[in-house]
């Protein structure tokens, strides 16, 4: 297992073991990789609220993958486009119970993104941070890690991702204040697309959705 840690105050998650772990690890992403493992292709164990979940790393789609994980977790998916913006609708969807403010979200993680580029300039690769900037305030354009961990530091909460990856099963966001005790829960079929998710117990009905609001 290989992790590349490197102390810094931004990008914290926390991968592996319960979701209840207070472990929190300092992380030099790789561009949308998050966590670089090696498991020498053996059977893996995850841990999960006491629950051992042993996956074969076999040849499967990263959608069934995903709808396992789903499915093993009890949560239930609600699908948002598409159209580039889809990270954003996500959170949209979690913190006002509508993806239609998808672009208020935008604002607000780009402002956090102006606001404190000493913590974040050092995550963007291969470009200039000003064009950075300038590309994902654009509508339609792919939020990535650091949209995500600036998301989850401008609106102080935690960011729960169940993900399609082979060997992650799922990353926690960990935001530099928490503000919020609510998590945003979001799936992320790798490199492709999130979505909004909720508990099967928790899965809000069209009033409710409507009345949303933190």
């Amino acid at each position: 297992m290989s992790w590349n840690l490197r102390l810094t105050e931004v990008c914290r998650i926390n991968n592996g073991a319960s979701p209840g772990s207070s472990t929190q690890y300092y992380r030099d992403f790789p561009q949308l990789g998050y966590v670089t493992i090696d498991y020498n292709h053996e059977p893996t164990q995850y841990v999960n609220n006491d629950l051992i979940v042993h996956e074969e790393l076999s040849a499967k789609s990263d959608h069934q993958r995903l709808m396992e994980r789903l499915e093993l977790y009890e949560f239930v998916e609600q699908q948002v486009s598409g159209d580039g913006n889809c990270q954003f609708r996500s959170i949209s969807d979690q913190i006002y119970g509508s993806s239609e403010h998808h672009r208020l979200v935008r604002e607000q993680v780009v402002k956090q993104l102006k606001s404190n580029k000493e913590l974040y300039e050092g995550y963007v690769p291969m470009v200039e941070y000003d064009e950075y900037l300038n590309r994902v305030s654009k509508c339609g354009e792919w939020g990535d890690h650091v949209t995500l961990q600036a998301a989850a530091d401008s609106y102080g909460v935690k960011i729960f991702v169940i993900t399609s990856f082979k060997d992650t099963c799922y990353i926690e966001i960990l935001p530099r204040n928490r503000r919020h005790h609510k998590i945003i829960f979001l799936s992320f079929c790798a490199e492709l697309h999130y979505n909004s998710i909720y508990p099967e117990e928790e899965y809000p009905g069209e009033e409710t959705r409507k009345n949303k609001k933190w």
